[in-house]
């Protein structure tokens, strides 16, 4: 690591496109992104910890989420990141994004809120979330994440995580806890059901 870890800063903007783009689109299951060859050139100069994590923001809007990269491939100054973060962010396809080299400590705990009441119906639904968070490098508070079981799409709201607001789930023991569902399927708009991304 540099001398000075602690005020070290690498930031950099990319246009920002679906994943979809890439015909890679197993990666909506998940946090991880593509960015271009050049930033791991850069980054390469410095003994930093792995796997690379960062956080994601525009500079008109407060919001953020923090991310893993699965891969250096993309074609220079853009990247390719989940259709979820975008709706997070409300990127518009090629619009630049912020990027920040952002190490987070492992987390401990999460609480979690499903959308509907179908996820907790599962026989067994913290193994089966244990299994899909494999695909995320990261949990942020107040991100919307998907998890997909048995051909169905389930949206779970992050309302808490321990330490801070951003940990890493990378070879951690993380304590889950559920809240009850948003809503409930007889009282839910079909309107305001999320896009079945990973069709």
């Amino acid at each position: 690591m540099p001398e000075n870890f602690q005020n070290f800063e690498f930031t950099f903007s990319l246009k920002c496109y679906p994943v979809s783009f890439s015909n890679k689109k197993e990666l909506e299951k998940g946090d991880k992104i593509i960015l271009p060859p050049s930033i791991l050139q850069n980054l390469s100069e410095y003994n930093l910890s792995w796997p690379l994590m960062f956080e994601l923001f525009k500079n008109s809007s407060s919001k953020k989420t923090n991310c893993g990269v699965i891969e250096f491939t993309s074609d220079e100054g853009c990247c390719f990141i989940p259709q979820w973060i975008i709706e997070k962010l409300s990127i518009n396809k090629g619009e630049k994004v912020f990027f920040k080299y952002s190490p987070l400590e492992k987390g401990s705990y999460v609480k979690l809120q499903p959308q509907t009441e179908d996820f907790l119906q599962i026989s067994n639904p913290k193994a089966v979330l244990e299994s899909k968070l494999r695909n995320f490098t990261c949990l942020t508070k107040e991100d919307m994440i998907a998890i997909e079981y048995n051909e169905k799409i389930f949206w779970l709201n992050i309302l808490e995580v321990k330490p801070g607001n951003s940990i890493s789930i990378i070879e951690t023991d993380l304590n889950v806890d559920f809240a009850p569902p948003l809503v409930f399927k007889k009282n839910y708009n079909e309107s305001k059901k999320k896009k079945k991304y990973f069709e």
